[in-house]
C-alpha cells in the first residue's frame, strides 16, 4: 500500500534512510537530516511510503527540485529507498511507479536520477521502471575520502510536456 509521505512516517523513513548511508553506495550522504532539513529539501507533493502488511513502512520514495530557476519547475531528482528486509521484493518498483504517476500529476515531465556506479540494483531497478542512462559523471564526488562515479538517469514523461516541440535556434547568418 502507498501512502503519502508525511512527518508521522519519518521515524520510520529515517530508519531505512540510515540503511541506505550504511550500504556505502546509496548516497553521498553520510549524515541523517533532522525532518525540517529533509522537508526544505525535497517538494511537498510526490512524497510517498510503501507499507507492508502489517502497516510498516518497508520504503520511501520523494522528488527533489534541480534548481529554482522556474523553467527548470519540471524537472525533480529522484530519492527512492527500500528497508533491507524488503529488497528484492518489489517494493522499489511500485514506489518508482506510483512516484512517476504523482510527479506527471504535478506537472513535473523529466525525472532525473543520479547513481552510484556501484549501485547496480538501483540501476536495474530504475531502468525497469522506464529510466535510460544519459551519460556518466566520473569522479563527481568524494565519499569517505574515495572518488566516487554516478551514472545520470531520466525519464521523459510521454504525458506532461509531450504537448510543447522543442524549436531548433535559428540558423546563424552569414554576411559576406
Amino acid at each position: 500500500m502507498m501512502l503519502p509521505l508525511t512527518e508521522h512516517h519519518w521515524p520510520a523513513v529515517q530508519a531505512i534512510y540510515a540503511q541506505g548511508i550504511a550500504t556505502g553506495n546509496a548516497t553521498f550522504e553520510t549524515q541523517i537530516p533532522t525532518w525540517a532539513a529533509w522537508n526544505a529539501g525535497h517538494l511537498g507533493h510526490s512524497r510517498l511510503v510503501a507499507l507492508n502488511e502489517q502497516q510498516h513502512v518497508v520504503g520511501w520514495a520523494a522528488l527533489s527540485p534541480v534548481s529554482g530557476r522556474c523553467v527548470y519547475g519540471g524537472v525533480a531528482e529522484v530519492s527512492v529507498y527500500v528497508a533491507a528486509e524488503a529488497r528484492g521484493q518489489g517494493v522499489g518498483l511500485q514506489l518508482l511507479q506510483a512516484l512517476v504517476q504523482a510527479s506527471e500529476a504535478n506537472s513535473i515531465w523529466t525525472l532525473q536520477a543520479g547513481i552510484l556506479q556501484e549501485n547496480t540494483a538501483s540501476l536495474a531497478l530504475h531502468a525497469k521502471a522506464g529510466f535510460r542512462t544519459v551519460g556518466f559523471r566520473e569522479r563527481l564526488g568524494q565519499l569517505h575520502g574515495q572518488w566516487r562515479n554516478v551514472v545520470l538517469l531520466e525519464r521523459r514523461s510521454p504525458i506532461v510536456g509531450a504537448e510543447t516541440s522543442v524549436t531548433e535556434p535559428p540558423a546563424a547568418s552569414i554576411s559576406a
